[in-house]
């Protein structure tokens, strides 16, 4: 009997242990299945506008009557480490509804593909739309798909349809047709343009518009170009130091206003140019000059147009821009130099920005600040960039001129410059005292200045340099060619028109 107990325990033993971890394997699925609904979701989610756009959107609201459920996109597919994503996902959910204030959390911001992309895995795309070339599909999305199947490394799906999951209407792929089409500026029409007597700030009128910009005047006269070593948060590329002079010029107290770019696209554009209206008033025919073609989304990004500053064009728009411009007011406006924008920025400053202050003190990295917190008083009073400017670029009006007068020349958003970038400019600057440099005789990519509502505080010093990413900012651009009037990934870049004195 002993024997016969001995030799039944071992499969008892076993027996249990099949149908406890059965009963555990059941139970820790449905526990998984019953935490992955979207009502789960919901009720913990800290982010009440994801459902309301996600209802709204055609994950939902389709032709077909299908459902896409949260953790369909913002979880990779089941095998594919789900339940590791799971968890760490779960976590921070719980955590922000426990710990965070949703009212306090810029979801603008975190709604953008570049954030948005780091919580929906291009794999669960892949999972459920696994033919890029399915029957109906437009040449449009044809040529779009096979720039993506060449590229497939470069591109998260949300890049192109964002607006798939989470509905928004200024974030929805397609040909803007309709763009600059609407705008109206109330006020007298201008006949002509502003008369310059003397070297004078000067308030300059569009004609056949309602529109006028100031234009300060900046006396030219030698500065030091470029950061010491020692300035903190310094880059290479902002030296050796060089002493520059260059000539008295004009330059926009604010940078180039939507209202200001439509009237540009109204007359130039191919949704019909209004060249006749100028040829009464003894100006070049502005129909000579072709504009730009309609953009790819909403280059506006929502965030409004009117006095916002205008995005997303191309140094080659903005050059045309210029080249409008002086074709209808007779002055020579341009865009400036490097030399020339530095000059400006600092008003006649030495220190890291045109303001006291360390940049240590301001930068959101580093051990103190995590600690004590970041210093925000005094930078920003001044600039608007990433501590204040709640993800997106602002209005004339919030932060104090700096020394000439000029208003966001650090900050809000960066600014083209004429120049071609390369990092050892200033090291070929040599010979003593620089008269009106130009930067490199040639190059691929542009010199862009002052940094903008994204940068941190290392990024909008005075001596800053950026440059452009031509091919980078049109990779979503499914066009072929691609539009050499409008980037599709760059929403930080505008600028400002300066005007020769002679």
């Amino acid at each position: 009997m002993k024997r016969l107990l001995s030799f039944k325990k071992p499969r008892i033993i076993f027996w249990t242990g099949l149908l406890l971890g059965v009963l555990l394997l059941f139970g820790s699925h449905q526990v998984v299945e019953k935490t992955s609904t979207n009502s789960f979701c919901e009720a913990c989610h800290v982010h009440p506008q994801a459902t309301q756009s996600w209802k709204r959107s055609t994950h939902y609201d389709n032709k077909r009557g299908i459902q896409v459920k949260c953790v369909d996109c913002h979880l990779p597919p089941k095998g594919e480490g789900y339940l590791g994503a799971k968890a760490v996902t779960g976590a921070r959910d719980v955590w922000g509804k426990l710990f965070k204030d949703p009212e306090s959390l810029n979801w603008e911001e975190k709604s953008r593909p570049e954030y948005a992309s780091k919580h929906t895995y291009k794999a669960s795309c892949i999972h459920c739309h696994q033919n890029n070339f399915p029957l109906g599909l437009t040449e449009e999305g044809r040529e779009a798909h096979l720039y993506y199947s060449q590229h497939e490394e470069e591109l998260h799906c949300i890049n192109c349809h964002i607006a798939v999951g989470h509905y928004s209407k200024d974030q929805v792929h397609a040909h803007n047709l309709d763009f600059g089409r609407k705008s109206e500026i109330l006020g007298d029409v201008y006949d002509e343009p502003a008369t310059i007597t003397g070297f004078t700030d000067f308030r300059e009128y569009i004609p056949g518009s309602r529109l006028s910009f100031d234009m300060i005047a900046i006396p030219g006269g030698t500065f030091t170009m470029g950061s010491p070593p020692d300035e903190p948060l310094r880059s290479e590329d902002e030296g050796p130091q060089v002493e520059v002079r260059v000539d008295s010029f004009f330059m926009a107290k604010l940078e180039v206003s939507w209202d200001e770019y439509l009237e540009f696209f109204k007359q130039t554009g191919s949704q019909g140019k209004t060249a006749d209206a100028y040829l009464d008033i003894g100006f070049k025919d502005v129909d000579a000059i072709s504009g730009p073609t309609p953009p790819w989304g909403a280059p506006d990004q929502g965030w409004g147009k009117d006095s916002m500053p205008a995005i997303m064009m191309t140094h080659e728009a903005a050059v045309v821009y210029c080249e409008w411009l002086t074709s209808i007011t007779g002055k020579n406006f341009r865009l400036p130099t490097e030399a020339e924008w530095e000059y400006a920025a600092r008003g006649g400053t030495k220190t890291a920005y045109y303001f006291e202050g360390d940049p240590k003190r301001f930068t959101r990295s580093g051990l103190r600040q995590k600690i004590f917190g970041v210093d925000t008083a005094v930078i920003a009073s001044n600039i608007i960039y990433s501590m204040n400017s709640m993800g997106k670029p602002s209005r004339p009006g919030r932060i104090n001129p700096n020394p000439y007068g000029l208003v966001n020349m650090l900050g809000n958003v960066a600014e083209y410059c004429s120049d071609y970038y390369a990092p050892d400019t200033y090291s070929n600057y040599t010979g003593g005292n620089i008269y009106n440099p130009t930067g490199p005789a040639e190059g691929s990519e542009f010199v862009i200045r002052g940094g903008s509502y994204r940068s941190d505080a290392d990024r909008v010093r005075s001596a800053t340099r950026g440059f452009t990413r031509d091919k980078e900012w049109k990779k979503t651009d499914p066009q072929i060619p691609k539009s050499i009037w409008w980037y599709t990934d760059e929403t930080h870049v505008g600028f400002r028109v300066i005007c020769d004195y002679k």
